[in-house]
């Protein structure tokens, strides 16, 4: 090769690097856990800090080391290896963890892993999509791999892991209208992909079937045999993965009535996600998302059939913040004063989860019915008292997947199993059932029902209702 061959080569070398330089669109944080490299977006990532001393809090996750205080803010620290169910030694209560601060939406999370190694930047094109032999971890929780410098990097998707999607438009919230549903405890549904609440602006309409001339077209003596309503049922487990079932069906054909009426008998059919929020207007139960007020408290604690026994087993799937279990955990502490008390509060979205021990009570709650049942800090916020707290035992856990529960006394699971698919709900009657002591109570949401020709007794008190073993 000549000099000039060699110089034109390194020119080439040169301008190729200057050209990959140029269209890095992709920055990432590399870091490793059990001697493997990892990585996650940059843009999840506020800062990186060396910390330890964290604040145990009870009745939390195993991977929740505690919480921190981040100049001023409380966030809670989670260990990524034990997330991931990867050996840690033990570690001693002074011991400087490597922490990534990462943004999940509007929450801050404190992340420890083994060690940060480089800000790393690369072409988005070459993230190759993730394969099951990648890596020790559930392959859900990987957005893609990607090599660099003979370095193969297993990209985690940060927001999945914590149960997270952002809305891809920009919404204004009409709360007013309809509250959404506080969680899903299937894998199926996280609740941040429940129905959000009716927006003002709708993303673009999906294209409707194309209907038969009305010549000859023939109305159906009942609405809900209609392809509309056939339409309407198959939109709401494409927008909002609520599935229509014998759980929820009595409940969704007098709304679809409702709906036709509405809309005067036209565009009855959903074409976008507001559309499919506003169809699902009045089907969650009442107090979903906030403490209970005083009156549907009583209600419940009417509910409750006596129980003598010295210790209450309950399971609440689909815990979401929290607000749930604090307010059954008060209304029972009430309504069996001599019993010890457990609740397995299950959820699969883990900021819900984690944040859920650190709940304060505003003071409007704390001088109403719960006053027994909370204590003022020092810094003057309110807290549920430790009784309360230790009546809860909050854990991150997906309802489709297997148990240890022992037999329990009372299943609380309002909303969960309308969206889960027919044959998950199925699945976890079955697991309601097995689990169920012979003298216990399921408690469903308001509109939910387990079903008719089931082997289940029914019990309405007052406007609510309860099912147990015949």
């Amino acid at each position: 090769m000549t000099e000039s061959q060699v110089k034109q080569v390194d020119t080439e070398t040169i301008e190729d690097e200057k050209e990959n330089m140029t269209i890095v669109d992709f920055k990432m944080v590399t870091f490793s856990l059990a001697g493997k490299d990892y990585a996650i977006d940059i843009m999840n990532v506020k800062e990186i800090a060396k910390a330890g001393r964290f604040t145990y809090v009870p009745n939390t996750l195993p991977f929740v080391l505690g919480v921190y205080n981040l100049r001023g803010d409380i966030i809670p620290i989670i260990d990524l290896r034990k997330f991931f169910n990867i050996e840690v030694p033990d570690r001693e209560d002074d011991a400087v963890e490597n922490m990534l601060i990462v943004n999940v939406g509007e929450q801050v999370f404190g992340v420890v892993v083994d060690a940060i190694d480089k800000v790393l930047g690369i072409q988005k094109s070459t993230i190759q999509p993730p394969h099951p032999l990648f890596g020790d971890i559930n392959i859900k929780y990987i957005s893609g791999v990607v090599e660099s410098a003979k370095h193969l990097y297993i990209l985690l998707d940060i927001e999945r892991i914590f149960n997270f999607k952002f809305a891809k438009e920009s919404t204004a919230v009409a709360a007013e209208t309809y509250t959404p549903p506080e969680t899903a405890a299937g894998e199926a549904v996280p609740a941040s992909e429940r129905p959000a609440p009716a927006a003002a602006s709708e993303s673009a309409p999906k294209a409707a079937p194309v209907s038969a001339p009305a010549a000859e077209k023939t109305a159906p003596a009942d609405e809900t045999e209609s392809a509309d309503y056939k339409f309407v049922v198959e939109e709401l487990q494409n927008l909002k993965k609520f599935y229509v079932s014998p759980v929820n069906e009595t409940w969704c054909k007098t709304r679809f009535k409702e709906w036709v009426q509405e809309h005067g008998g036209k565009a009855v059919q959903l074409q976008s996600a507001a559309d499919a929020d506003q169809f699902l207007k009045g089907f969650t139960s009442r107090n979903t998302g906030v403490l209970w007020d005083k009156a549907y408290a009583e209600e419940i604690y009417k509910l409750l059939p006596d129980n003598s026994a010295k210790q209450l087993i309950v399971w609440n799937p689909g815990c979401g913040q929290g607000f749930e279990a604090y307010s059954l955990a008060c209304v029972l502490r009430r309504r069996y004063p001599d019993s010890k008390i457990r609740i397995y509060a299950h959820e699969t979205d883990l900021l819900s989860v984690s944040n859920a021990p650190l709940l304060t009570v505003p003071a409007k709650f704390a001088e109403d019915w719960f006053s027994p049942f909370v204590t003022k800090k020092v810094t003057g916020e309110f807290t549920f008292t430790q009784d309360i707290k230790d009546i809860i035992m909050f854990e991150y856990h997906d309802i489709m997947n297997s148990n240890t529960l022992p037999m329990v006394d009372i299943i609380f699971s309002r909303d969960t199993l309308s969206f889960l698919t027919p044959e998950a709900q199925n699945a976890v009657i079955a697991d309601f059932d097995e689990k169920l002591k012979g003298n216990g109570i399921v408690v469903l949401g308001e509109n939910e029902q387990i079903g008719s020709g089931s082997s289940w007794g029914e019990k309405t008190v007052g406007s609510l209702t309860y099912y147990n073993k015949q």
